[in-house]
């Protein structure tokens, strides 16, 4: 494979920088962003948490999980034949685009590596302040096997069942954002609420924290979408241009809803409807063009204001950090949306035998086999851990504060 392209020293350059922009957005992106908003008494057991699941994706991924992903095989799974990294060595190639351009494939597999740390690390957000630390570290082990390499295959891989039925997700509607966000469900379904969960006060321990940490996320989303064209080219321009559009958009709706609701913009509202809008142009960003970008941020911003802000506590549902409300509903709206937004009408890049209607079947048959895969991945690996060590601590503990009961220190000491 390797002789017969030609490795692209631009593209491989940029495909660099945009796995590192990536992991920018799990450390430390994703640490400050959940760990301001969590107590003060469990700040580093959710940044431990997320460098934990990080450090298990990044040697699961090489140990097995890029074979089970992107290693030939069927339908719903690879092969092993790349277990371990096997013949990926400095000169397998992986091909982009067309004219026999390439990258290394080492290249390649740390850039979806880096995807499988941050969809892991968003899900435990939705059980913070309750579960043990080793706890999570056997879910998310087993978890990135059963569930999160499988849907990859299935979506990204030429052998996958909705990447043949034509679905599109340029970088990770389905797989990252509703599996993450159903993954969290299912774990609030097996963990309970945190103790006083809507009968005491549990505000932001440092929305300051938080504002950084969703900074952080922005900017390296540009690597997660722009990157996720493969090459330095003009669909990466389009991908980046998605990127600042639609989740200025988003912001700009959630922060307006609020002020129409309560009388204030709040700043929470405000990153929460920025990441709300980067979550749904994921799917999209390589086929909507500027305008269908802000109409989708707009979208899912709403959708997920209505969600967090009114029938979370309706339902009881403790998504401690709005996992579901955010990630899970918001790659649902942009999943399907990306038909919608990929109609040259709107400015996308369908082209001009664009079907809608076949387009919105396999959006849909792509969320449907998402959330039906993960919710049912899910409930098993968080079944086999609840029957191997206990998934919560006692009361006392989480009293006390997670800090001190998983890692024995505190993040601030007076």
């Amino acid at each position: 494979m390797a002789g017969q392209l030609t490795i692209d020293s631009g593209d491989t350059a940029w495909m660099l920088t945009s796995t590192a922009l990536v992991m920018l957005m799990v450390l430390p992106g994703l640490a400050l962003f959940y760990g301001g908003l969590v107590r003060a008494k469990n700040l580093l057991s959710v940044m431990s948490q997320v460098l934990g699941i990080a450090a298990v994706a990044i040697l699961t991924w090489v140990l097995l999980d890029y074979s089970l992903a992107f290693g030939g095989g069927n339908w719903l799974i690879g092969d092993l034949s790349k277990v371990g990294l096997a013949g990926v060595g400095d000169t397998s190639a992986w091909a982009v685009g067309t004219g026999g351009k390439a990258i290394p494939e080492l290249v390649f597999a740390a850039f979806q590596m880096s995807f499988a740390a941050i969809t892991a690390a968003l899900v435990i957000g939705a059980l913070v302040e309750r579960v043990r630390f080793p706890a999570i570290m056997l879910f998310a082990t087993l978890w990135l096997t059963i569930v999160y390499a499988p849907l990859a295959h299935m979506i990204w891989s030429s052998d996958g069942l909705l990447f043949k039925f034509g679905a599109i997700d340029f970088a990770g509607g389905t797989v990252v954002h509703v599996n993450s966000g159903v993954a969290g469900l299912v774990g609030v379904y097996f963990a309970g609420p945190r103790i006083g969960h809507l009968r005491e006060a549990m505000p932001p321990h440092s929305l300051a924290l938080t504002m950084v940490g969703a900074g952080l996320l922005w900017v390296g989303w540009f690597g997660f979408n722009a990157g996720s064209a493969l090459e330095a080219n003009g669909l990466a321009a389009v991908a980046m241009m998605n990127t600042f559009v639609a989740p200025a958009a988003g912001a700009l709706t959630w922060m307006a809803a609020e002020r129409l609701v309560s009388g204030k913009a709040s700043m929470l509202g405000g990153a929460s409807g920025a990441v709300a809008g980067l979550v749904a142009v994921t799917p999209a960003a390589g086929a909507s063009g500027p305008m269908g970008a802000i109409l989708l941020g707009s979208a899912a911003s709403l959708v997920c204001y209505g969600f967090v802000g009114s029938l979370k506590n309706r339902l009881r549902l403790d998504d401690s950090l709005d996992v579901f409300g955010i990630h899970g509903l918001g790659g649902i709206t942009g999943s399907i949306g990306t038909a919608f937004v990929a109609l040259p009408a709107l400015g996308g890049h369908g082209g001009d035998a664009y079907a809608l209607g076949h387009q919105l079947i396999a959006q849909l048959a792509a969320v449907a086999v998402a959330i039906a895969w993960s919710a049912t991945g899910s409930a098993l690996c968080f079944a086999v851990v609840k029957r191997i060590t206990p998934l919560r601590h006692a009361r006392d503990a989480e009293r006390e504060g997670l800090d001190i009961a998983d890692h024995g220190e505190r993040a601030y000491n007076y």
